[in-house]
């Protein structure tokens, strides 16, 4: 999962980063709508975590641009001051929920996985194909009921390919679910060594996942 954070405050927006991070998240930050607009043009995202007070433009302006776009990713507001005239307007022009600062990051990834599933129509905690179960709350599965040693990494995109079992996803897809602009360090091809390294702890249950060359990845059961 791929989330876009939008605060100008640095330490809050690290501090956000760095728990998202560490619940599988890959995390871009952005200190002003012209840098969050820089990177809605070029990355899709599964969230975005938007700021009312930010120093070039209101939040909700971004958030207005969005919706007028027809772009439906799922948009978290935060503020200090948070009235009910605030709330409302947020809510009215598109905002899926809000935070008032200050608040307990718990409950900021909790609110985001929330909205996430709700957007993938993903209702369920579990996630599961044939013998494997994934929980996305906890980045862990478990095969055949015995728990799976997965990295924070493997279980992203564990995760990335079972909320997309009807489809075959781009290596460049997958990348971008696992890494954000920070990782630039990290080269595409990382994500064979994550497959493969899936694809051995998976051996042998019948689950597996199938490389359509030049196309991408998919995941399934049986063959």
């Amino acid at each position: 999962m791929r989330v876009l954070i939008v605060e100008d405050a640095t330490d809050m927006a690290e501090a956000m980063a760095i728990r998202l991070g560490k619940s599988g998240m890959a995390c871009d930050l952005a200190d002003s709508v012209a840098l969050a607009e820089d990177f809605l043009s070029v990355q899709k995202y599964d969230a975005i975590v938007l700021d009312i007070n930010l120093p070039d433009r209101n939040g909700t302006e971004l958030l207005q641009d969005l919706r007028q776009k027809n772009d439906r990713t799922p948009v978290l507001m935060l503020t200090a001051l948070f009235s009910v005239d605030d709330r409302v307007s947020a809510l009215d022009l598109g905002a899926d929920d809000y935070l008032v600062k200050p608040f307990d990051q718990r409950e900021l990834e909790a609110r985001l996985r929330a909205l996430i599933r709700r957007d993938a129509d993903q209702k369920s905690d579990v996630i599961s194909l044939g013998p494997l179960a994934f929980q996305p709350a906890a980045l862990s599965a478990t095969l055949s009921g015995e728990a799976l040693d997965l990295t924070r990494r493997e279980a992203t995109l564990l995760g990335l390919l079972l909320r997309n079992q009807k489809q075959v996803l781009s290596k460049k897809r997958l990348y971008d679910g696992l890494f954000a602009f920070d990782d630039a360090d990290v080269g595409l091809n990382a994500i064979e060594l994550y497959i493969a390294r899936l694809r051995k702890k998976l051996a042998g249950s019948g689950v597996s996942i199938e490389t359509q060359r030049g196309i991408g990845y998919r995941i399934y059961v049986g063959g």
